[in-house]
């Protein structure tokens, strides 16, 4: 796939995110790729930058050794797309997870997701990755 050159930033910042606030979860990183002012629509964080760090620590505390698993990114214009496979502990399922970013300049400024619990068992061969 060919990107523009502003959208392979934004992908490439988007991962650079993903690499140091959501893998490791670690909130104090999270200055540094996400606006102030950043625009939440996950209905389990309120909007803004501090809520969302609040809640990056506390995911981090109960989950220590979560995975954050890219299976692919994609970008458009001025949004960015993962798909991933989140598992908090050695043997859980977890949640399919798609993320949406939109960026403006060099900062991430508004993000919406959709999270699947993953089935231990399903009639459908085809994995949701």
């Amino acid at each position: 796939m060919s990107y523009s050159a502003q959208e392979q930033r934004n992908l490439d910042l988007v991962q650079a995110m993903f690499d140091h606030v959501l893998i490791p979860m670690d909130g104090d990183a999270a200055d540094r790729f996400i606006a102030a002012d950043y625009i939440q629509h996950n209905q389990w964080v309120d909007t803004g930058l501090e809520p969302l760090k609040a809640f990056l620590r506390k995911v981090r505390a109960e989950n220590p050794d979560a995975v954050h698993d890219i299976k692919r990114r994609f970008a458009d214009g001025d949004h960015v797309v993962v798909h991933y496979h989140v598992r908090r502990w050695a043997g859980d399922t977890g949640f399919a997870v798609m993320d949406i970013f939109r960026i403006e300049g060099d900062r991430i400024v508004e993000h919406w997701d959709v999270v699947q619990d993953v089935p231990a068992d399903s009639p459908n061969p085809h994995s949701p990755f």
